[in-house]
C-alpha cells in the first residue's frame, strides 16, 4: 500500500450504525473513487463534526433511521451552529458537499434516502464590494492620462477613451466596440447607443467633458468612416482591451494611484459617486444596464458616509433630529434610524 493510501478497515461491531456507514464511505472514496487522501481526511473531519452535532442536537448518536428522518430544520440548525462557530461560507458549503456526499453513498448502500439535504441550499460567499476611486483619482486618470503619450494622436485617443469609462460607467468591453458613427457630437444632447451584456442595448448620456474629448480625438481619428472601430490600435484595427489596461496600469504606477486603478474601476467610481451624489438606484441600474438590482445595490456598501449625507440632506426629519435641545438627535441620525414622531413616543 503506497504512503497516501487510506486504509480501509472494517467498522467495529460496537461503533454505531452511523459511524460505520461513515467509515464504509471513506473506504468507498479511496478505493473504488481514488480521492486523494487528504480529501478523504478532510471529508471524514467534515462528515464526524457533522454526526457529532447530530449526537448532541438529538440526545444520542444518530444511527441510519435517524438520518433518514432528519429534517430541513436540523441540517439549517448545523449550519447556523458552524456559522456561529466563525466558519466562512465558502467551509460551510464545502462540508454540506460531504454531508451531500454521504447520503447519496447511503440511498445507495442502504436505501437512506432523506431529500432533506438535497433540499438546503449551499451557503454563499458575500460578494466583496466593489473597489472604486476616489473622485480626485478618478479625474486625474480622465484628465491627465494622455500627458505621457508619443504623439498628440495617441494622448487624445487615451484622454477620449478613459474620459468616456468614468463619464459614462461603460465597461470597457462596451466602449471598444463602438464604432465611428456611435460618437454623440459635441455640443449635442444625444445620448450614446451602447450594446452592453447578453447584446442588450442602452441609451446613457454623454456629458459635455466626454463630447469634448471624443471630438477632440476624432479630429484625430485617421479613418472616419461611419463603421469604423472608434477608437484605434497600432495596426489600424480594433484597440485591443490589454493595451488600455496596460496603458492605465503603467499611469496608475507613475502617479502612485491605487493598483485597483483599471478600467472596470472606472465604472465603479462613476456608481459610486453619482450614488454619493444622491442618485437613484434604479437610474443607475439602468445606466449601468444590471438586469438585477441587487447588483447595482452592491454599491451601496461603498458609500455609506454619502447616503447619510444624501439622507440628512433630503428626508423631512433629519433637521428635527439635530435640532438644538434634540440630546439624542445626533446619536439617531448617525445610526440610521428616525426619531418617533411627535404623538407617537413610547412612554
Amino acid at each position: 500500500m503506497s504512503g497516501d493510501a487510506v486504509p480501509t478497515t472494517v467498522a467495529p461491531a460496537e461503533a454505531a450504525p452511523a459511524e460505520a456507514a461513515r467509515r464504509a464511505w471513506l473506504d468507498w472514496l479511496a478505493g473504488e473513487r481514488r480521492a486523494a487522501a487528504r480529501t478523504v481526511a478532510a471529508y471524514g473531519a467534515d462528515l464526524a463534526g457533522f454526526l457529532g452535532f447530530l449526537t448532541r442536537h438529538l440526545g444520542a448518536e444518530p444511527d441510519l433511521a435517524a438520518l433518514a428522518a432528519l429534517r430541513q430544520a436540523d441540517i439549517r440548525a448545523w449550519l447556523a451552529a458552524r456559522h456561529a462557530d466563525g466558519l466562512a461560507a465558502a467551509s460551510r458549503a464545502r462540508e454540506l458537499a460531504a454531508v451531500r456526499g454521504f447520503f447519496r453513498f447511503l440511498a445507495r448502500r442502504h436505501g437512506v434516502d432523506n431529500p432533506a439535504v438535497r433540499l438546503i441550499a449551499s451557503p454563499r460567499s458575500p460578494r466583496p464590494a466593489p473597489r472604486t476611486l476616489s473622485e480626485p483619482d478618478a479625474a486625474a486618470i480622465a484628465e491627465e492620462i494622455g500627458a505621457g503619450a508619443d504623439t498628440p494622436a495617441l494622448a487624445a485617443r487615451d484622454a477620449a477613451l478613459f474620459t468616456l469609462l468614468y463619464g459614462c460607467g461603460l465597461r470597457i468591453s462596451e466602449a471598444l466596440a463602438l464604432d465611428v458613427r456611435d460618437a454623440p457630437p459635441a455640443g449635442g444632447a444625444e445620448p450614446l447607443r451602447v450594446r452592453g451584456k447578453g447584446d442588450k442595448e442602452r441609451l446613457v448620456p454623454v456629458l459635455p467633458a466626454v463630447r469634448i474629448a471624443l471630438a477632440e480625438w476624432l479630429r484625430h481619428h485617421p479613418d472616419r468612416r461611419p463603421r469604423a472601430p472608434l477608437f484605434l490600435g497600432a495596426r489600424g484595427g480594433r484597440l485591443n482591451p490589454g493595451v488600455a489596461q496596460r496603458c492605465l496600469r503603467d499611469f496608475r504606477r507613475a502617479q502612485g494611484l491605487p493598483e485597483h486603478a483599471t478600467p472596470h474601476a472606472l465604472r465603479h467610481s462613476f456608481a459610486t459617486h453619482l450614488l454619493g451624489a444622491g442618485a437613484d438606484l434604479r437610474a443607475i441600474q439602468d445606466l449601468l444596464g444590471h438586469a438585477s438590482l441587487s447588483t447595482t445595490q452592491r454599491y451601496t456598501s461603498v458609500d455609506e458616509a454619502g447616503l447619510l449625507r444624501v439622507w440628512r440632506a433630503a428626508h423631512p426629519r433629519a433637521g428635527a433630529a439635530d435640532a438644538p435641545g434634540d440630546t439624542e438627535g445626533g446619536a439617531v441620525v448617525e445610526a440610521g434610524m428616525l426619531p418617533p414622531a411627535p404623538g407617537n413616543r413610547r412612554p
